[in-house]
């Protein structure tokens, strides 16, 4: 299943937006709970079931086209939930079994996908319904009406757990209010290097906000990503809670910019040969892993945004972060791989894809 995605041209991931030599991603994700019945972790599979069908059918109602997918997490293959991971259509806790005493079950757990991968739903994940809609670049006002507008349709079919009070009523306490939590995706390389990156993460805080790894929460940075979030959804509305990222991402973009200057001006030497080395190992390597081989399509990221390198295109530098990924090797392997193995196809991905020549001096 979802061999399809492999070479999906609708896909979100092959059409760069906005400002995505930065933002590589905006996400925007509602949390909703179905009145009458017990959060996922403290609901019975039997009750789960019977969520997992009213949401699924209300799906199958509410949209149209026979590309949409709907699939239930039981019904997948270790590989497929790691798939869907890898492509940020489902969580890190979704493709987790539910712990009910000596067992383990996905039992009531699903996901409806879009054809462009854009809408999805993950349904029993530790909300009823959190539905995402998701895409390249710096995009979260369109990303808030699509899924605003989904969630309308949701709402008029479905009895969402509300008090006027409170607002939606949700698992976790953070999300309880509006059940908004917008991200954005951001590559800060210079950050990194120059040392800033630990003062920004700690003014977030301050500032109410987070950042998470390249798969959100509960995960490490990798290849300089940092996912950036609301905390709080209670007492603020949605317009203010996207308006307020955008400002926390624009004002965290200029810090990366400053730093890639600071980087150019006093260490301009030191930067163009970080990224010819992370060339010659991207072209050369016969065995490379996925932490490697993200530090160093960062470094490759980072020299063709500042113009030492040319000749490759950006969506498919930003691609190759998703298809060099172990799950997607083995997909496109089209079988089971051990450790050295994916390394293997994944050096040789990289030596047929990674195309480039010499840009420009930097100045």
């Amino acid at each position: 299943m979802f061999d399809t995605f492999l070479n999906n041209k609708k896909s979100w991931l092959k059409n760069p937006g906005p400002g995505c030599e930065i933002v590589f991603s905006s996400r925007v994700r509602l949390a909703r709970n179905l009145a009458g019945f017990n959060f996922p972790c403290r609901a019975a599979h039997v009750q789960r079931e019977e969520v997992l069908n009213n949401v699924m059918s209300v799906c199958r109602k509410l949209i149209d086209g026979d590309e949409m997918i709907f699939a239930r997490i039981e019904d997948l293959s270790e590989l497929d939930r790691h798939f869907l991971l890898e492509r940020h259509l489902v969580s890190q806790e979704h493709i987790l079994p539910f712990n009910e005493g000596t067992k383990s079950s996905f039992k009531g757990k699903g996901v409806v996908i879009a054809p462009d991968e854009r809408l999805s739903v993950m349904i029993n994940e530790e909300d009823h319904i959190r539905a995402q809609h998701i895409t390249s670049g710096f995009d979260l006002e369109n990303c808030f009406k699509s899924v605003n507008q989904f969630d309308d349709l949701l709402s008029a079919n479905l009895e969402y757990a509300f008090l006027p009070e409170f607002g939606h009523l949700t698992a976790c306490p953070t999300n309880v209010g509006t059940g908004l939590r917008a991200s954005c995706m951001l590559h800060l390389p210079a950050l990194v290097f120059t040392k800033r990156i630990n003062k920004v993460l700690e003014l977030l805080a301050k500032i109410s906000f987070t950042a998470r790894g390249f798969f959100g929460e509960g995960t490490q940075a990798l290849g300089n990503f940092f996912q950036i979030s609301n905390q709080v959804s209670l007492g603020v509305s949605e317009t203010e809670v996207i308006g307020n990222l955008t400002g926390v991402v624009n004002q965290v973009k200029e810090q990366e910019l400053d730093a890639r200057d600071t980087l150019i001006v006093r260490h301009k030497l030191s930067l163009e040969d970080n990224v010819w080395r992370a060339v010659g190992l991207l072209q050369n390597s016969r065995l490379i892993n996925t932490q490697e081989a993200f530090n160093h399509l960062s470094m490759l990221s980072l020299g063709l945004d500042l113009g030492i390198i040319s000749g490759i295109k950006r969506e498919l530098v930003n691609s190759l972060f998703v298809a060099i990924q172990p799950a997607h090797i083995q997909k496109t392997e089209s079988k089971q791989l051990n450790e050295i193995e994916r390394d293997c196809v994944r050096s040789e991905i990289l030596r047929e894809k990674v195309k480039i020549r010499g840009g420009k001096d930097v100045q």
